[in-house]
């Protein structure tokens, strides 16, 4: 995966004002890490270019591929709507990367 965070921002600026934080781990079944990866490639810059995406990154983790961890911070509750409303979410995670998971968590966090 290439870029991770929203361009031209830094993390100060991107979390001043708060926001609704996402943290999500996905677990990919046996043989499909990099078919994830593959299609985390072509979503994440499409979600980084959402008007209510402050910060959007995601990881892969070194010790077990099969894993990624995303952590994506919305200015509020209804950006977050948008973005799973969105083609892309739709297309690629809901349509494509979903199906090849063994495990999915999320959590949702407001910024003190």
């Amino acid at each position: 995966m290439g870029r991770y965070a929203v361009e031209r921002k830094t993390v100060n600026e991107a979390v001043e004002n708060g926001g609704l934080l996402i943290v999500a781990q996905w677990e990919a079944k046996e043989g499909e890490a990099d078919k994830v990866a593959a299609i985390l490639d072509r979503f994440l810059p499409e979600a980084q270019r959402e008007d209510g995406a402050k910060l959007f990154l995601i990881s892969r983790a070194k010790e077990n591929p099969a894993q990624f961890l995303f952590y994506e911070l919305f200015r509020d509750e209804a950006a977050f709507k948008a973005h799973q409303e969105s083609a892309h979410f739709k297309t690629y995670i809901a349509g494509q990367a979903l199906p090849l998971l063994a495990k999915r968590e999320r959590a949702q966090y407001a910024l003190l």
